[in-house]
């Protein structure tokens, strides 16, 4: 998702396509520590 509004704001200049790029990238940026700790205790069991 990120590519193709890198992509439709360098071919069109848009500012929206830019700033729901930068939205995309803080969603994800706040969704990857959740994972982390979602995995957290499942690799803690595998090495006990």
């Amino acid at each position: 998702m990120l590519d193709f509004t890198w992509k439709v704001f360098c071919m069109t200049g848009n500012i929206d396509s830019y700033l729901l790029m930068k939205e995309i990238e803080m969603d994800q940026d706040k969704q990857l520590p959740k994972e982390l700790e979602q995995e957290e205790p499942s690799i803690r069991e595998q090495t006990s």
